[in-house]
Order: C-alpha cells, then structure tokens, then sequence
C-alpha cells in the first residue's frame, strides 16, 4: 500500500487534533502514514508515488494559519512540477464567514496548479454546526479509503 502523508496547519490545536485522528484511522486500514508537524515541512516535496492529506484550518480573512504558511509558499514558488500525486483535503473554519474554509481553498487551488489530482472532495467541516471536527473526518476516512481503493492508487 502506498504511504500517505498527513500535513496540518493550525491556529488553536482543532486542526491538529484533526490531522491526529485521520492518521490514526489510516493505519487502522493498513496503511503506512506519517504526521508531519509544520517544523518539519521546510523542503519538504510530496514524493508522487504517496498519497497527500492536507488538514487546515483558516485565519482571518481566509488566510493559511502562520504555522504552515511558509510550507505553503515555499510549494507555490518554487512550483514542483506533480502530475503523480494524489490528494485530499479536510478544511475547518466558520460558515458565518465569507471567507469559510478559505485556507483549504487556497491549498486545493495551488495543488492543482501543479498538477496534483484531487483524490476526493474537499471536506469542508463548519464550526458553526460541529464541535468535533475530528468526528467528521474520521467519517469522511470511509469515503477516502474507498476513493483510494476504487481508483487503483494503493
């Protein structure tokens, strides 16, 4: 089975937490996972023949949290080239914001830029009807596997 790297950018801990839960759940399935912490991301390039899961939450106007937006850049300028990786996102934020799940959005936009495929929809989790991100993603894990299953990527 393919190796799935979970990366998270956080403001308050949900996002991590998130991120936690869902790598937990992938091993469960068999698969090997490795949770990055944003410290470690600093050169990091999704290797293409492994499986991609963003977890972010969003800041202020829509924006990357601070944590994980140097990872974020440091993708977008020097612009990896990604055709073989295969993704999924989980965004969280707040639904009484134009700017809902804005953070997300902006990862979706950049990985298909370079030329990553979405392996599932984006999961947006709204805080506004939820408490417990992590029980939506760990909900939302059946629909990955089964996505990753169907689509021959293991």
């Amino acid at each position: 089975m393919k190796k799935v790297n979970v990366v998270f950018g956080t403001i308050y801990g949900s996002a991590q937490f998130t991120a936690e839960t869902v790598t937990t759940a992938i091993e469960k399935l068999g698969f090997t996972a490795k949770l990055w912490q944003p410290n470690e991301l600093s050169g990091f390039v999704p290797p293409q023949d492994e499986l991609l899961i963003v977890v972010s939450s969003t800041t202020g106007e829509g924006d990357i949290p601070d944590d994980i937006s140097p990872w974020f850049n440091e993708l977008k300028y020097s612009a990896p080239y990604l055709p073989s990786l295969h993704y999924s996102l989980i965004g969280l934020g707040d639904s009484s914001y134009d700017t809902f799940c804005g953070a997300i959005k902006q990862f979706d936009q950049l990985l298909a830029e370079l030329g990553a495929k979405p392996l599932t929809e984006r999961l947006e989790i709204d805080a506004c009807e939820t408490m417990e991100p992590e029980i939506e993603a760990q909900t939302w894990i059946a629909s990955w596997h089964h996505a990753v299953t169907s689509e021959n990527v293991v």
